[in-house]
């Protein structure tokens, strides 16, 4: 690939993209040759080493972090039939290590691990459950000897201490990626790591891991809208793995795993000509590609991977309809497969898909949605490679049937195949894609996955960054032949009813014994990685009083912001009043959407703004509210005066606010059936502030009843009415939008006072205490709440330091829970600082885990919350991550502007974190074991759980505190005349 010029050269390819403007060229660059196409937004190079590894580039120096996806071209669908899961369970082992790190002596401890995967292949052999527990017992032994020789969660230790951020990743059908952010200046240890990480797999420290595979299996199994998926996917696909195989795996595989076939997963399909490095951020092209060809350069290809094959499906030439059971709310999803993304069809349907609902103006957000006809409906595209799918989704109001929501959906799709939409929707659709793009180009994780996309779906840069402008050359009657062709009676309907599932099932729990985990060791690879000499970033603050344009209008104090990069804009009325204030308050915003002022109708403002390329909502919060206008800037002014206008003269509707209420009650209903809505809502409130708190703080229903269009008419206009500020993020200048606002936002001459908010007293937690809602699910999932001081910003270097500790990416609570004993696939502990300088810090600690782990696991965690190890090592790793994150974060655009509010929230006016900085350099482990004794260990908790009943196990629970059982009518604060609750 290296050639020895020193100049650029250029040169036009031929190029298969359409748009003249956008052609592919060939440059040479310092030696280095790579791929650009004309016009692209995103300057992307895409550099090809010898060895097939694409590398894609693009510079964007907001900040000095670089985003890094690395995308293997390889998903679920490749799995053996025999064998599903692969995929997935690779990615965790990804995780564990290589030769190199992740252990003390691999010499030593690669027999070990050769023996263990022998087990695991005659494992799989034995039918008898007898048998099969007492082999496991052994396999659990000769894990724990391998274990011995094992450094866990090394490789999250070394990115941490880099300051990645974000590490994660996640397979699909189609592919498998990896995700870090990564500071500039460690960009050249990254690299060496994933250098050794992807030449070679040990699948090290197997069987836990296999653990927390099996408790993401259950809760999939908890998941209802993951069981219609599955359940749409096996109809439309009858010979496609889509629909024939789960990338999860299913549960008679996931009990015979082989160690030997994911080896040979990674053998075929982790290689070079079949990945690519996607990167994004403050990076400089020639000495990165020149580090990945040093990193990556001698990695073996493999030649002989055979080019995957499209599994073609028959016709579907009649309605098929499905059922599938559960817990939570009933709704309904419409399917019809479409060719996949490198094809025609998916850029037709992503058209029609907007053309029916786009969130504003489509067929069925104005004809469903703005017209309240069903409690909600919407549509999508999954989109996968060999296939694409076109979902139409909706819930029922009160008194309807699910097939009444989907004749509704289906009048859609023929209004559409008649071509009754409005003729200007196509170009307003495009120039809203277009703003879309835009905002998507100030994220490096944006830019990193448009690569992913197109290296993983092998569609050309230049077909992938024009499909914007491919879309705005369709014609109307062009995508009313198309639908009439393709929508016809070949869909499948699936129902999601609410009920008992009968079929549930869930993945057993293996006997395994508890890891010792050493957390001062470090392999070689790792020491010589930390001796490697890099730049030092220096961390940048924000300066409250320079970094921000005030200025005042009218009594209304102006914080501005300049956007020197795009043509977008952000407007926001800021109000110190929330639902704490006044409970009717969120009512009259939800309303507002319903309502047309004296020039305009509700459906003709959606349309207005929609054309302007802007967009406008009302937030409200327990003590704040924002009236947001964003969009194109050019358009500020035509969107301001509708809203505006809107604001002041809104017209009353008694029909809508009757469809509003009914509509309210049945969402009611159904947020009774959600289990996180109960347990992060419901319970979590209730153990902070007993039965009277913030979230159940809303009208009764019978209060819903009662309401007067004309009063919530008053509420929205005298919303203006009370003191506000007003933050604006744009290209104008302070001075500009001062002269804008004086005539655009009318003010009274004085402000009416704003009136007192409720205040929710924070419970003290003085006797541990157990609060529990009976669910039918797999899992138990379990929240511990412990109640720590009130706001002082002196203890939040400790704090951050802390968090870090225990629930960073290497932290303690990952390595004991979840890597030495395979009690759970998600846990995490936190100690959350409080919004506001007058309210406390709580330690929240959470674990989701297999029911008849549930004992164990409680046990576990809060035995780790009082006695945290003091490891020195894990200290210099969490003060490591948090220091090299501070160094290289930037605080940038409009976030500065929320950066100031959180601070004057908190009684501050500087900006924290450099306080964080200055003070976490000098601190110390006791320092920190100090704070954990102080404010955290033995410290009274309230514990909140939602569960089966006959699946918990309350003669062990109750020595965490009184149990009780508490009812949704309890949790949610209204009525029983809402439709029927779970029972």
């Amino acid at each position: 690939m290296k050639n020895s010029a020193f100049f650029i050269l250029t040169f036009i390819l031929i190029s298969c993209t359409t748009d003249p403007s956008l052609k592919t060229l060939t440059s040479t660059e310092d030696g280095y040759t790579y791929e650009h196409v004309m016009g692209d937004p995103m300057k992307t190079r895409i550099y090809t080493l010898n060895n097939g590894l694409k590398v894609y580039m693009s510079q964007y120096k907001n900040e000095p972090r670089i985003q890094i996806d690395i995308a293997v071209k390889a998903g679920g669908k490749n799995d053996p039939a025999s064998h599903t899961g692969l995929a997935h369970y690779l990615e965790h082992i990804m995780f564990k290590g290589t030769d190199v790190f992740g252990s003390l002596n691999f010499k030593e401890e690669a027999p070990k691990l050769d023996s263990i995967e022998a087990m695991f292949n005659y494992y799989s052999t034995i039918t008898d459950s007898l048998e099969r527990v007492n082999y496991y017992k052994l396999i659990d032994q000769f894990s724990n000897d391998a274990a011995k020789l094992a450094i866990p969660n090394e490789y999250n230790k070394m990115i941490a201490e880099i300051g990645g951020q974000g590490t994660n990743a996640y397979t699909t059908e189609d592919r498998t990626v990896y995700i870090t952010d990564v500071p500039a200046n460690e960009l050249s240890k990254f690299l060496k790591i994933q250098g050794a990480r992807f030449n070679k797999i040990v699948p090290r420290l197997f069987h836990t891991e296999l653990e927390a595979v099996y408790e993401e299996k259950n809760r999939s199994l908890d998941n209802d809208y993951w069981k219609v998926s599955d359940a749409l996917k096996s109809e439309l696909f009858k010979n496609h793995p889509y629909g024939t195989q789960s990338v999860i795996g299913t549960i008679d595989h996931l009990k015979k795993p082989s160690i030997t076939e994911i080896k040979k997963y990674f053998a075929t399909y982790y290689r070079p000509n079949n990945i690519a490095i996607c990167m994004s951020g403050d990076l400089e092209f020639t000495p990165t590609i020149k580090m990945i060809e040093d990193y990556f350069g001698d990695w073996t290809p493999n030649n002989d991977l055979s080019k995957w094959n499209k599994i073609l499906e028959e016709p579907i030439t009649a309605p098929i309809e499905k059922e599938i059971w559960g817990p939570e709310a009933e709704f309904l999803q419409i399917g019809y497969r479409f060719n996949g993304l490198n094809s025609e069809d998916y850029l037709k349907t992503r058209l029609i898909d907007m053309i029916l609902s786009n969130s504003e103006v489509g067929l069925i957000d104005l004809n469903l949605t703005q017209k309240q006809e069903v409690l909600s409906a919407g549509s999508y595209i999954s989109k996968y490679n060999d296939y694409c799918l076109h979902i139409l989704r909706g819930t029922a109001k009160q008194n309807q049937s699910l097939q009444e929501v989907k004749e509704l959906l289906l009048e859609q799709v023929n209004l559409l195949k008649n071509g009754a939409f409005d003729d200007w929707l196509i170009q307003a659709i495009v120039n809203n894609l277009k703003t879309q793009y835009l905002n998507g180009l100030e994220s490096n994780r944006f830019r990193t996955t448009e690569m992913t996309l197109a290296f993983t779906n092998d569609i050309p840069w230049g077909d992938h960054i024009q499909q914007i402008e491919r879309l705005e050359k369709t014609s109307k009657d062009e995508l009313i032949a198309f639908a009439q062709e393709n929508y016809k009676e070949n869909y499948v309907v699936v129902y999601k009813k609410n009920g008992e599932d009968v079929n549930k099932t869930q993945v057993s729990k293996p006997e395994i014994t508890k890891l010792n985990i050493e957390r001062e060791n470090s392999s070689d690879f790792h020491k010589e990685l930390l001796s490697m000499d890099v730049p030092k970033l220096q961390p940048v603050f924000i300066n409250f009083k320079d970094d921000i344009e005030r200025s005042n209008v009218q009594n209304v104090e102006i914080l501005s912001k300049v956007n020197s990069e795009n043509d977008l804009f952000q407007l926001i009325y800021l109000l110190d009043i929330g639902k704490n204030t006044n409970p009717k308050l969120g009512m009259a915003m939800s309303y507002l959407e319903y309502l047309g002022s004296e020039k305009y109708t509700s459906e003709e403002i959606k349309k207005e703004l929609f054309k302007l390329g802007c967009s406008f909502y009302v937030s409200v919060g327990e003590e704040r509210s924002y009236v947001v206008i964003y969009g194109l800037n050019k358009n500020m002014e035509s969107a301001t005066k509708i809203i505006e206008e809107l604001l002041a003269t809104a017209q009353p509707d008694h029909e809508a606010l009757e469809l509003l209420v009914d509509r309210i009650q049945q969402a009611r209903a159904d947020d009774k059936k959600d289990k996180s809505t109960i347990l992060w809502g419901g319970l979590r409130y209730y153990a902070q502030y007993g039965a009277n708190n913030p979230f159940s703080n809303v009208l009764d229903n019978y209060e819903l009843e009662q309401l007067d269009p004309s009063e919530l008419i008053q509420i929205i206009q005298k919303i203006t009415s009370y003191p506000h500020k007003i933050l604006y993020y744009g290209p104008k200048t302070s001075k500009e939008v001062s002269a804008f606002v004086a005539k655009n936002h009318p003010v009274p001459s004085a402000f009416e006072p704003i009136p007192e908010n409720k205040i929710y007293e924070e419970l003290a937690i003085d006797t541990g205490k157990v609060y529990w809602i009976d669910y039918d699910m797999v899992q138990t999932e379990v929240v511990f709440l412990s109640k720590g001081a009130h706001y002082d910003p002196i203890n939040i270097p400790t704090a951050t330091l802390f968090n870090e500790y225990i629930d960073g990416s290497s932290s303690v609570i990952f390595e004991e829970i979840r890597e030495a004993q395979g009690l759970a696939y998600a846990v995490f502990s936190t100690y959350q600082t409080p919004s506001k300088v007058n309210k406390s810090h709580y330690l929240f600690t959470y674990i989701g885990t297999q029911a008849d782990k549930q004992s164990v696991a409680i046990d576990a965690i809060t035995n780790l919350i009082n006695n945290i190890p003091a490891s020195e090592e894990a200290f210099l790793t969490a003060k490591s991550a948090v220091l090299s994150k501070l160094e290289s974060e930037r605080i940038t655009k409009s976030a500065v502007i929320w950066s100031y509010l959180d601070a004057q929230d908190k009684g501050i006016d500087y900006d924290i974190r450099k306080n964080i900085y200055e003070k976490i350099r000098t601190m110390t482990l006791s320092d920190l074991m100090d704070f954990h004794e102080k404010y955290i260990k033995n410290n009274n908790f309230t514990t909140v759980l939602i569960g089966s009943k006959d699946k918990i196990d309350f003669q062990k629970l109750a020595k965490y505190g009184e149990i009780k059982q508490l009812s949704l009518t309890e949790l949610f604060g209204y009525g029983e005349n809402a439709p029927v609750e779970l029972k």
